[in-house]
């Protein structure tokens, strides 16, 4: 994926009221975008952070400017844009670099299923295998006192996720095939775990939908200010260690 028209930047000032976020360009006028992330954003959003942002022609939007990159003190790259998931992972999928979601006739995005109301992000089919039900998540979350590169899902306390969970299980009891993506968007992270310190309940059912077959893919795409292109997978780690244990082993 390419960024067009090309990527500018500025210092973070501030982000508030969850979709408002204020930056002072490089020429010291201050710009207020638009920030598609709902989410805790930890690590993401400290003040003097380097972003990047796009432009819209749409005359529609209030706010033209979206913030899609932010580039942390450590120098990694992160794409805070949660939008951007669902588009690199189809990206990923239609050109073949995820494999074992390769070679379905149809993709269709957004599908409605399950008792919970819920859509699922995209509904592989083909006459030959059984549908195959794939749910994206976005993770940008580096904490780093169990070891380096360990990044974590969520970053908040998520129902709508732990829904999505329960009806991958339902999909993979019914004879289908039931996937859960993690899109790591984070270029320090280099492995994958449930956050049980910030939602218990999500870590518990994950492990549920592991055992019950789900199967858990973490992508980490290679991240750049312009551009995002494919890289390769990394690993998932069950029943990983909560982080404050660290601080209580006094490891730092």
């Amino acid at each position: 994926m390419e960024f067009n028209p090309p990527l500018q930047s500025g210092l973070l000032l501030r982000r508030y009221k969850r979709f408002l976020t204020d930056i002072q360009l490089d020429d010291g006028q201050e710009l207020t975008i638009h920030c598609a992330n709902t989410g805790a954003m930890t690590g993401c959003a400290d003040p003097g952070t380097r972003v990047w942002y796009s432009t819209s022609s749409n005359p529609k939007r209030k706010l033209p400017q979206s913030w899609e990159i932010a580039q942390s003190p450590a120098g990694h790259y992160i794409c805070v844009n949660t939008a951007r998931a669902n588009q690199i992972a189809r990206e990923l999928i239609e050109g073949g670099a995820i494999p074992t979601l390769s070679g379905y006739d149809t993709l269709r995005p957004e599908v409605k299923y399950g008792e919970e109301n819920s859509r699922i992000d995209f509904l592989l089919q083909d006459a030959a295998r059984a549908d195959c039900y794939v749910e994206v998540k976005s993770v940008t979350l580096l904490d780093e006192r169990t070891g380096a590169g360990m990044g974590y899902f969520p970053d908040a306390v998520t129902a709508r996720g732990a829904k999505h969970l329960r009806e991958l299980i339902a999909m993979k009891a019914a004879g289908h095939r039931a996937v859960l993506l993690f899109m790591v968007l984070h270029s320090g992270i280099a492995r994958v775990a449930a956050a049980a310190h910030i939602d218990p309940h999500y870590s518990q059912l994950i492990e549920q939908a592991r055992l019950a077959g789900v199967e858990i893919l973490c992508y980490r795409p290679h991240l750049g200010v312009q551009r995002i292109e494919p890289e390769g997978f990394i690993p998932f780690e069950s029943n990983s260690c909560d982080p404050t244990a660290a601080d209580k082993s006094g490891i730092g």
